[in-house]
């Protein structure tokens, strides 16, 4: 928790009763700083809820990032050694995939490069 939202439920709670006696008492400018510092109260405590928010978000993003690079040895691992037995299964289709990504490469890498339309004059 906070010391934002700590001490805007004080300021809250303080404008409050502040309030009720102006509210008892009949004084207007007593019910005005109270509803104030009640206002202001609010308004921290939101901000302090928002920084608890934010800070939560912060360590749930840094715990999956961590969790995400101690098994990523353990995916690439179990990827490549997928792989492997699929070529070890079908030589030939694997051989016919590399082929056609090469081939696929080699046509975007010497495309010719794009020349602007010829002005007419």
């Amino acid at each position: 928790m906070d010391k934002d939202r700590i001490a805007g439920s004080a300021k809250d709670f303080a404008g409050k009763v502040e309030d009720t006696i102006g509210d008892m008492a009949g004084d207007a400018s007593t019910q005005a700083a109270g509803r104030a510092r009640e206002a202001s109260g609010a308004v921290q405590n939101l901000y302090g809820q928002a920084k608890d928010a934010a800070r939560d978000a912060g360590d749930a993003a840094a715990n999956f990032t961590k969790d995400a690079y101690e098994n990523s040895g353990d995916t690439l691992r179990d990827g490549s050694q997928a792989v492997a037995k699929k070529v070890q299964d079908n030589p030939l289709g694997a051989l016919l995939i590399a082929g056609g990504m090469g081939f696929a490469l080699g046509l975007l890498m010497t495309r010719p490069q794009r020349r602007p339309p010829p002005r007419w004059r």
